[in-house]
């Protein structure tokens, strides 16, 4: 057990156990996508409608802040977890429970202060969560194996924004929204932590604790470990590109494009981002698996995700909207999966993996700082939805063009 529990994974996961992590995965997203997509926007609408822009902004994005803090710590964490239930579901469980009763906060929030510790509540718990199941990829699935398993994490992000977006949608309330969007995060992790085949670390492997030591840890110089540096940095460009292009959709469709109920077109568009994802996601994880190669599928994806974001801003209607959404979903579907399994592929330490995700998942997370504010700067200043288009676009290519500098990964 001692070499299982940190030995580089031979054996080919299953398929149920694949459908478990989906699942648990599809909760996570719904929590973090059913707020941000609608139930956020209403509510800051609703508490200031005057500033609702601002107000959607200043919770996200401090919300996205302490999730850059809490998936790398938790990760961290969790790699030193002992349980006799593995290393991870503790984490799992733990954050399912208080992220749901963080979302069952926000129900009943009527003012930003409100809003702003529910949802930082909501995104710590959410990330321990989060970072916990990712690190079961390289726990347990061999290399061989990482595309289409990453695949199938892309599909529970998507369904789990699908689902998010449509729980919130269906609802029809901001309570009833939060109560349901709730109650999905912790029924669908059950199955996962009834048979998560989670290992076990013993006690003599766990390193002794140093508080200096455990912070340093955080840091990942970029001359000693320069492909994970590069992984960083294209990730953070491209997902900072789409998080310019989707965060602020409400406000594109009710203002750009004119669209009646921006509500329900969010959706529409979630719905048609999430087929095509689906459509292109598995299978380019298996076709990249197949061709044991990672970088030129990373590439094409940047492009393709680019090329959604300028359909956006050239074509501000709500038909340039749907093909936008097509586009953006086959690029960034594969961009999911392939990019997941290069990733994983230069993590520097196997006694770190949810640590050193979690750093890599601020990728991920920091564009959501940013985003709402310099989406809301561009927008009011410098030349409106087709300037913020136009340069998520020119971010997205930036960032698949330099995955060529990853040495390690073909």
């Amino acid at each position: 057990m001692a070499a299982t529990a940190l030995a580089e994974p031979e054996q080919l996961v299953g398929r149920g156990w694949v459908t478990r992590v989906t699942l648990a995965g599809l909760g996570v997203w719904a929590g973090f996508f059913g707020p941000i997509q609608v139930l956020l926007a209403q509510q800051a609408e609703a508490v200031a409608p005057g500033d609702k822009e601002f107000v959607f902004g200043l919770v996200t994005g401090l919300g996205s802040a302490v999730s850059v803090v809490a998936n790398p710590l938790f990760g961290a964490l969790s790699d030193r977890t002992t349980s006799r239930f593995g290393r991870r579901v503790p984490w799992v469980l733990g954050g399912g429970v208080v992220g749901a009763i963080a979302l069952l906060v926000l129900a009943v929030a009527d003012s930003v202060p409100v809003m702003v510790l529910g949802w930082c509540l909501a995104q710590a718990a959410l990330n321990a969560m989060y970072a916990a199941l990712t690190a079961t990829v390289p726990d347990l699935v061999p290399v061989r194996q990482r595309g289409v398993v990453g695949g199938w994490v892309a599909v529970s992000q998507t369904l789990g924004i699908v689902g998010g977006v449509g729980i919130a949608t269906a609802t029809g309330g901001l309570t009833t929204g939060y109560v349901a969007t709730a109650t999905a995060v912790v029924v669908l992790a059950v199955p996962y932590l009834l048979r998560s085949h989670d290992v076990p670390l013993p006690e003599a492997l766990r390193p002794a604790w140093s508080t200096a030591a455990f912070l340093r840890g955080f840091w990942l110089s970029p001359r000693a470990y320069p492909d994970f540096a590069w992984a960083w940095l294209t990730r953070f460009l491209v997902n900072l590109g789409n998080a310019m292009g989707t965060l602020l959709l409400y406000f594109y469709l009710d203002d750009a494009v004119g669209y009646s109920d921006p509500e329900t077109g969010v959706f529409v568009l979630t719905v048609v981002y999430a087929v095509f994802i689906v459509a292109s996601t598995v299978v380019f994880g298996i076709w990249s698996d197949r061709l044991r190669r990672r970088k030129v599928f990373v590439i094409v994806a940047g492009i393709v995700t680019g090329a959604a974001a300028l359909v956006l801003a050239l074509l501000p209607t709500w038909t340039g909207a749907l093909v936008g959404a097509a586009v953006l979903g086959v690029g960034y579907g594969v961009y999911l999966s392939v990019d997941f399994a290069l990733c994983t592929e230069v993590l520097p330490d196997a006694e770190s993996r949810a640590k050193d995700l979690g750093v890599i998942n601020i990728a991920n997370a920091l564009p959501q700082v940013f985003a709402p504010f310099l989406g809301a700067f561009l927008i009011a200043q410098a030349g409106g939805y087709v300037t913020l288009y136009a340069v998520a676009a020119a971010v997205c290519v930036l960032g698949s063009v330099l995955v060529t500098r990853i040495r390690s990964v073909a």
